[in-house]
């Protein structure tokens, strides 16, 4: 006599399918509850309506599902089952959420990372940055710290920094001795400065996600959600303080094991490498001395950023080629319209989150417990790292902040403090499996497995992850400077 036991060992997949129908028989019972509710044969009370909400949006992003797509399916079907929001209403949240003047930002920066990415402004930085420390221990490591510090000053793109600075950095290690880990665990966990140091597309997504919001302070005072301009500055002490520690960590590494040095760089070499990386370096004053004297908005540096990086990667460098042109704004057009997908998306469910008051409630639930701003931002770390495990940053930063501001103002945690905060643990997040996007980047880089490449970026990541609890504990590193230049 067979058993089932039996009959899983001889085909495999037979459990798999199980699990498949599993998969996609919950949303559907889900939506037959919200079914129910909705012609009065199941009751929905207050806590089982936010159940719902959460329960389906977690089974169809089990499925497989994109996350924009998961979201707007679980806006949908919740406002048509459980509410009695009018069709219109939902067609003009659509197209309001995504008409804010900050979030024009967004594909001018992609667009500009494009064009630096192509157009040798990277390799300009690393000869720079190698003139520079290449003579210390892990020379060529430190180089890389210091080249994705400087890239993120102008790109705002994790992922962009990784591939820029990692694509030249990483083979020039391997030739000189270094071995394959240390440089994957160099470039993967630097390039995350891309989020962290302005501009950041990161940034502009949580101000996006909280605008326009006002929420009741401890002592009943209305507070106002972060603007661009004061997360842009208060993310430059907590980032060169990263990229301090990346670097401090990439020596003591280099030191103990001798791996290679360079020779030291004259003077006249460091002058000159810094003479041909001037028009890269150039875009840092523009765009972030812009933003801080008032000559433009961030929406404008950006704008500017994307003509600037065009105009000294074509016509400067000469290392791209007209013909190149309207390939890099193909893909900086698919990467805009991927992000602006999932904000609108992202836009209907705060919109759901607010009609069904769970910010609000949330709030009051938390402050009646009792519970210290110290515990709740412990809570906040560990929530966000696990979603880190399952999501993308935008997805996360979009969805959870509308939901936690509130709680966070409530306690008296500044808004801009808790934006770096958030933008810190997305850096981890991209460090880490089993969607850490940096991972995936640097892996096609280096030509190594995510769980060895997961190895490697451990001392790196234990750095970011002491990092993270100094940012979340001393408001100070993001709050001084905003406050010093009178944006606070």
């Amino acid at each position: 006599m067979t058993t089932a036991a039996t009959v899983d060992s001889k085909h495999p997949h037979g459990t798999s399918a199980r699990y498949g129908l599993l998969i996609i028989a919950v949303p559907i019972v889900l939506l037959l509850i919200c079914l129910g509710g909705k012609y009065g044969l199941l009751p929905m009370p207050g806590g089982l309506r936010v159940a719902l909400i959460f329960a389906l949006l977690i089974a169809l992003m089990l499925t497989g599902m994109p996350i924009s797509i998961a979201l707007g399916l679980t806006v949908l079907t919740f406002l048509f089952t459980l509410t009695t929001v009018p069709l219109d209403s939902v067609a003009l949240k659509l197209f309001t959420g995504i008409e804010k003047f900050e979030i024009m930002a967004i594909p001018f920066f992609i667009l500009a990372g494009n064009f630096l990415t192509h157009g040798g402004v990277a390799r300009r930085m690393i000869n720079f940055a190698t003139s520079m420390v290449g003579h210390w221990h892990g020379g060529l490591g430190l180089a890389g710290v210091m080249a994705c510090a400087l890239f993120a000053a102008v790109s705002g793109s994790s992922p962009a920094t990784v591939v820029a600075i990692g694509s030249i950095i990483m083979p020039a290690m391997v030739r000189q001795g270094f071995p394959n880990r240390f440089g994957a665990g160099v470039v993967t966990t630097s390039g995350a400065l891309g989020i962290l140091i302005p501009p950041s597309i990161v940034m502009v997504m949580y101000a996006v996600a909280t605008s326009g919001m006002s929420v009741e302070g401890p002592t009943g005072e209305r507070v106002f959600s972060a603007s661009v301009g004061q997360l842009f500055m208060a993310g430059v002490i907590p980032g060169l303080m990263l990229a301090s520690m990346l670097g401090l960590t990439t020596w003591y590494r280099a030191w103990k094991n001798d791996y290679p040095r360079m020779p030291r760089a004259s003077w006249s070499q460091r002058f000159y490498a810094m003479r041909k990386s001037f028009w890269g370096l150039l875009l840092i004053v523009i765009v972030i001395g812009g933003i801080y004297t008032g000559a433009f908005t961030p929406t404008e540096a950006a704008a500017m950023s994307a003509v600037y990086a065009f105009f000294i990667a074509v016509y400067v460098y000469k290392d791209m080629k007209l013909a190149d042109v309207p390939r890099v704004l193909l893909s900086s057009a698919n990467m805009s319209a991927m992000l602006l997908y999932i904000i609108t998306n992202a836009v209907l469910f705060s919109f759901l989150m607010t009609h069904e008051n769970i910010p609000q409630a949330m709030a009051g639930w938390i402050t009646g417990t009792g519970v210290s701003w110290i515990v709740f931002l412990l809570f906040v770390n560990v929530l966000l790292l696990l979603a880190g495990n399952v999501m993308e940053p935008s997805s996360i930063v979009l969805i959870m902040a509308p939901i936690l501001f509130p709680v966070a103002v409530k306690l008296g945690i500044d808004p801009v403090h808790f934006g770096i905060l958030i933008v810190v643990n997305m850096e981890v997040g991209m460090c880490h499996p089993p969607v850490g996007l940096n991972l995936y980047v640097a892996s096609g880089i280096a030509k190594m497995g995510i769980t060895e490449l997961t190895v490697a970026v451990w001392p790196w990541l234990l750095t970011m992850l002491v990092f993270l609890v100094l940012v979340t504990y001393l408001p100070e590193l993001s709050l001084w400077l905003p406050r010093v230049m009178g944006m606070l």
